[in-house]
């Protein structure tokens, strides 16, 4: 067993507005501290990303009357899908779909990472202890490194896209570079911008296997042009129009 302090709760919950809910793992590191979404519709509710499955969080976001749920996952990093097994509807873009199919490996212990994950986390000022967490949930965890169910994809979903939740709806974008198949969900009447990892206000990742500098750089040139009112991450705090360009305007400086 890991022997660190109890948290319980496990997660916490913060309504950003009437529509939109944050969960997220106070207690996880922020390199994988991934933002969990709750968007709340008149036909369907989205849960955009499912975090590192250390407890489950589905109870977090059912409504009281069964109402449908889907699960969206920007992209199958292990941060963002280990509770996606939980969800009886699961989405994600085509070229990742494969990988959910089967059972995949989480783990807390950086020393697994390489430097391509790790240092720009350094750079940036971050202390990146050999374990990612601070506590465990109530029950305590065997290892820092654990198995993630599959969870195969019912749902794909691609550039263009739209997603319905009857009284708002949501364009899918395509937006590779951290991965082949980042994807973003983008509501153009209110410039909500779901982003994933593709863009967050912290370090961003680009020398991961399977990231594509190439292909970062224009989805930084898509992101900029956007007019969007606020972006939600998959990371860090959520942030404006003005914000975004300067972060694509930074990446672009450095790798276009």
């Amino acid at each position: 067993m890991l022997d660190l302090p109890i948290a319980d709760p496990w997660f916490v919950v913060d309504r950003v507005d009437d529509g939109i809910t944050l969960i997220s793992e106070p207690h996880v590191h922020p390199l994988l501290r991934c933002n969990v979404w709750h968007v709340r519709g008149r036909d369907l509710d989205l849960v955009i990303d499912t975090s590192l499955g250390i407890r489950p969080m589905r109870h977090l976001v059912e409504h009281e009357l069964g109402h449908d749920l889907l699960a969206v996952a920007t992209h199958v990093h292990g941060d963002h899908v280990g509770g996606l097994h939980e969800f009886d509807r699961r989405a994600i873009h085509p070229a990742e779909a494969d990988e959910l199919s089967s059972v995949g490996i989480i783990t807390l212990d950086s020393t697994h990472f390489g430097p391509a994950v790790c240092q720009p986390y350094l750079d940036a000022g971050y202390a990146v202890p050999d374990l990612l967490i601070d506590a465990v949930p109530a029950g305590g965890m065997a290892s820092a490194t654990f198995e993630r169910p599959a969870a195969p994809a019912t749902t794909l979903l691609d550039d263009h896209d739209v997603v319905d939740l009857g009284d708002r709806t949501f364009e899918v974008l395509h937006l590779p570079g951290h991965s082949p198949g980042s994807i973003g969900l983008w509501e153009a009447a209110s410039g909500v911008l779901f982003s994933g990892d593709a863009v967050y206000d912290g370090p961003l990742l680009d020398e991961l296997e399977g990231c594509d500098i190439e292909d970062y750089v224009s989805t930084m040139r898509r992101l900029r042009e956007l007019p969007v009112r606020v972006v939600h991450g998959g990371h860090e705090p959520s942030f404006g129009r003005e914000r975004l360009v300067e972060l694509c305007d930074a990446y672009l400086a450095i790798r276009a």
